[in-house]
């Protein structure tokens, strides 16, 4: 509904300030044309409006001026209850300060909207971390948040895979992805010189030595304040940042693709194995031929780690191609079967 959009365009001018017009009809997934319309009809509505022209330019709201809409549908209540998992605030030294809110708002919230918070809160638990793993020991993450929050330079020492370095960064913001936590920061010109190689989540920038950069928080060894302050690049945002930088890993890591065929067992546990790589190949994969198994073609990263990865299916899969591949992976099964079949069977073969 329009009313909605118009209250949505409302506070998104006034939690983040001047917006231009196309970032505003990203955010409201409307043409910029209805953007303009939107404006206009605010301002015939009273409320302040202020268009700057420019390269520079955008929308914003005149200073000191906010609105006091406050009221919540039961369905908005409802998600806010879902929007801090308890782990990850309790990593940033807000489980107590979440916990309050939530008590709060519920209190403050009419029955019909307390009461489906609190179905909301018996039927859906967030659990970020994957399975199967231990959660990665993260001692310096309050101290990088409150760094993040007040916009502090911050001295650290940190391993990366080539040896451990010592930098001054800039800390733009935090990630949590898969349950593991990143930080995004810019290096001190000073400390630039012999940047990290990509490594990890550290390939993610892009190979940009003066912009910024993805570390991983749990491979801090020391954090330590220096008390100066920074101001954060124009125009940088840190959900964008991580999308285009995501979106770069995933291009690097994927250097080549593997001709399989799958048993049918196979290709239910792909998904599990390759994400949403294994998902988009099995949905494009060829129909099952008389035997059940399906041909596919899976993007994959170098041919070292690709071994390692379709070994996983054992007899299930067949690499067909590339040839160097399958080469490789016959290799690799030739080894193990030196390593585990008695002499005297590889003999009389």
């Amino acid at each position: 509904m329009r009313a909605d959009r118009l209250l949505a365009l409302l506070l998104l001018l006034q939690n983040r300030g001047r917006l231009t017009a196309a970032t505003l009809a990203a955010e409201l997934e409307v043409s910029v044309r209805t953007v303009y319309r939107d404006v206009e009809a605010l301002g015939a509505a009273g409320v302040p409006v202020i268009t700057e022209r420019g390269p520079a330019g955008g929308y914003r709201l005149l200073e000191g001026y906010r609105t006091r809409l406050t009221g919540l549908t039961d369905a908005e209540a409802g998600s806010l209850f879902l929007a801090g998992a308890p782990g990850p605030a309790r990593d940033l030294g807000l489980g107590a300060a979440l916990t309050a809110a939530q008590l709060k708002l519920q209190a403050a919230l009419p029955e019909p909207a307390a009461a489906r918070a609190r179905r909301i809160q018996d039927r859906f638990h967030l659990d970020a971390p994957g399975w199967f793993r231990d959660a990665e020991q993260v001692p310096w993450l309050g101290d990088l948040a409150q760094a993040v929050w007040e916009q502090q330079v911050v001295r650290c020492h940190y391993r990366r895979w080539g040896g451990e370095v010592r930098r001054e960064l800039r800390a733009l913001g935090l990630v949590l992805k898969g349950g593991i936590w990143y930080l995004v920061a810019l290096a001190e010109p000073d400390g630039a010189e012999g940047a990290d190689q990509a490594e990890g989540a550290e390939a993610a920038d892009g190979g940009e030595r003066r912009g910024p950069r993805t570390y991983r928080v749990s491979r801090f060894l020391a954090v330590e304040p220096t008390g100066r302050g920074f101001e954060r690049p124009a125009g940088f945002e840190l959900a964008a940042y991580w999308t285009a930088a995501a979106d770069r890993l995933t291009a690097m890591l994927h250097q080549g693709t593997a001709e399989l065929r799958l048993s049918p067992r196979a290709a239910q546990l792909l998904p599990a194995r390759f994400g949403a790589v294994g998902a988009r190949a099995l949905a494009q994969a060829a129909a099952p031929g008389p035997d059940g198994w399906i041909r596919l073609t899976l993007p994959v990263e170098s041919p070292a780690i690709a071994v390692g990865d379709l070994l996983h299916f054992g007899s299930e899969a067949e690499v067909v191609g590339p040839p160097e591949l399958r080469a490789a992976l016959a290799a690799e099964v030739a080894a193990l079967a030196a390593r585990y079949l008695p002499q005297d069977s590889l003999t009389a073969s």
